[in-house]
């Protein structure tokens, strides 16, 4: 832990983890008494593996990102959650994310009852990395959405490392939407700064929401130190089970395709709108776009059975919709409704 004093709450250095049963074994058996389960035989009458294994095996092979890299969530959120909990003071530190962004970055930050800063992008949610940087004093975690949420936009992977070299905080790098974009994830820069966590998710580009199973990825001495804080079973039997099986048997890589291709028809029939005033970029699997009395139409779409999300309260945000991409009937659906509008 030493190289991440610097990041790590001083109290949290040392904690030793709850150890349960399936921590101080790890073999094979055929007589099992040690956990005060009922011995009645079914497929969950057993607590589930607490260091993923398996899953985390298979993770590895499709990002190649070594095994003692990873760290698993139930959910991103739960990750977000564990990071500041780490890493941040009560009533004492201070968090800050761009704006507009992913709102949970806020919500976590009361939760824990730390003060948070915004960012503001401009008014193309692009920033200034000098400006950027100039906001950061006293900061102890930075949380970057990449590609952005709800905007759609990715930051320059090149931005980051120079961030990375000068931020004296942790930067934690949220990639819910990293695999629908051609650009490299910030996992590449992992290895050289003990400062930067990355985040990933399996509920986007994998199809995996329901199941909620979040990811970071980050130096073995995070990995470490985020194991001995979690609770001790925070993943179910069920829930790695199940999603073994399906990233052992779908083709993502033509889901992802598919689901890019039918993105970019939706960005064009949005810009060949008469209605829609500005179709901002993604790289991710929504696009955000700009439509005069957003609400309007947004209520507009629910009576025809289609919902979206409007952003419009969110900061730069006004009269914006954000789509979800879709099944090509369910984004067919979509455009026609609007073109009725």
């Amino acid at each position: 832990m030493e190289q991440l004093k610097n990041y790590i709450r001083e109290d949290l250095l040392d904690v030793r983890p709850y150890e349960s049963a399936r921590h101080e074994f790890t073999g094979t058996a055929n007589v099992w008494l040690d956990a005060n389960e009922n011995p009645l035989a079914t497929d969950y009458n057993r607590y589930p593996d607490p260091f993923q294994s398996d899953l985390k095996a298979v993770i590895s092979g499709l990002k190649n990102i070594p095994t003692e890299r990873l760290f698993l969530g139930n959910g991103s959120d739960e990750v977000l959650d564990l990071i500041l909990r780490l890493t941040c003071q009560p009533y004492k530190d201070t968090v800050a994310a761009l704006d507009p962004s992913y709102g949970m970055y806020e919500v976590l930050a009361t939760l824990n009852a730390l003060n948070y800063r915004k960012i503001a992008l401009n008014e193309r949610f692009e920033w200034n990395i000098d400006a950027v940087k100039a906001q950061l004093e006293g900061v102890k975690v930075f949380f970057i959405c990449r590609p952005n949420n709800p905007t759609g936009n990715l930051f320059p992977l090149d931005d980051l490392r120079t961030l990375l070299q000068q931020f004296k905080g942790v930067l934690v790098v949220d990639e819910a939407y990293i695999d629908f974009c051609p650009e490299a994830s910030a996992a590449a820069l992992v290895a050289g700064f003990p400062n930067l966590v990355v985040v990933q998710t399996l509920s986007k580009a994998y199809g995996m929401a329901g199941l909620r199973i979040g990811m970071a990825i980050a130096r073995p001495e995070w990995v470490a130190a985020l194991n001995a804080i979690k609770p001790p079973y925070n993943i179910s039997s069920l829930t790695q089970q199940t999603a073994l099986e399906l990233l052992r048997s779908s083709d993502w890589s033509t889901i992802r395709a598919n689901i890019i291709r039918e993105r970019e028809r939706l960005e064009a029939a949005l810009k060949a709108s008469s209605k829609v005033t500005k179709v901002f970029p993604s790289e991710a699997n929504f696009i955000l776009f700009r439509i005069p009395q957003a609400s309007a139409v947004y209520n507009y779409l629910t009576e025809q059975g289609i919902v979206v999300r409007n952003r419009s309260s969110q900061f730069n945000c006004a009269d914006t919709l954000r789509i979800t991409v879709g099944t090509a009937e369910e984004n067919t659906r979509f455009i026609n409704a609007l073109n009725n509008y």
